[in-house]
């Protein structure tokens, strides 16, 4: 009897949350998987299964994988990532198992699975035993950016990415020696984001944004934003190109 081939282990980025932002080799993906997995917090449902779920098959095998915490407690404590870590442990055996039965799975990731994508903690543990391949996805930041109109980057300007979890110190500092920034993973952290802004004088040129490219999208000047309740998957957009003809008119040059 021949063994059984192994079966593909298939990153899928899902894009930032417009179903008509999937690329053609996801959407491909999706039609050949035997197994979809996807992320969620116990008790919610899956963003990105919501993004693609107009693509699964009737005979599809689902595998929720559903996380033992998230911001119940602080992402520094040990308790935190000890569980985190056991999490992800276990998480890439119950798709080992689909992997080593020969099937295909796709584990479906928001944005792009390798940045800032839980996809790739089962990346580094699954890639070096099974077939692997990764479909890159419009980005949460790309999509919101275009969402809102906003040119963020141009000619020399130099762009930081920012998870708004960092201390503000780090904020700041960082947000002091860059042109332009994309501040991720805002939630309960947008106090210190707005003074890290106002302290680096970049406030003004910051644009909030909530739930970008999704249906009931929200957009507006940070500095507009009455109060500081926000989902943790908000982003902040602080553009550069302080040159381009509509910044100098603003700024009565």
């Amino acid at each position: 009897m021949n063994a059984i081939a192994k079966g593909r282990l298939v990153g899928v980025g899902t894009g930032p949350g417009d179903p008509e932002l999937l690329t053609l080799k996801a959407v491909r993906a999706l039609a050949e998987a035997d197994v979809v997995a996807h992320f969620a917090k116990r008790g919610n449902n899956s963003n990105a299964r919501a993004i693609v779920g107009a693509h699964f098959r009737p005979d599809l095998i689902e595998l929720p994988l559903l996380y033992p915490v998230t911001t119940e407690i602080d992402k520094d404590h040990s308790d935190y990532r000890s569980q985190i870590a056991d999490f992800y442990e276990e998480s890439a055996e119950k798709v080992a198992v689909h992997l080593s039965a020969g099937r295909m799975v796709a584990v479906l990731s928001e944005g792009d699975p390798l940045f800032y994508g839980s996809y790739m903690h089962l990346h580094v543990r699954l890639a070096h035993r099974y077939p692997t391949e990764v479909i890159p996805g419009v980005t949460a930041m790309s999509g919101c950016w275009s969402a809102t109109g906003t040119p963020i980057v141009q000619g020399d300007d130099v762009l930081t990415v920012l998870p708004g979890t960092m201390s503000e110190f780090e904020l700041t500092r960082r947000l002091a020696d860059t042109d332009a920034a994309v501040i991720m993973k805002v939630g309960r952290n947008l106090p210190k984001i707005r003074r890290a802004l106002e302290a680096t004088d970049k406030l003004a040129r910051a644009v909030y944004v909530e739930r970008g490219t999704m249906p009931g999208g929200v957009s507006m000047r940070l500095a507009e934003k009455q109060d500081d309740k926000a989902p943790y998957f908000a982003i902040v957009l602080v553009a550069g190109w302080s040159g381009r003809p509509d910044a100098l008119m603003e700024a009565g040059a």
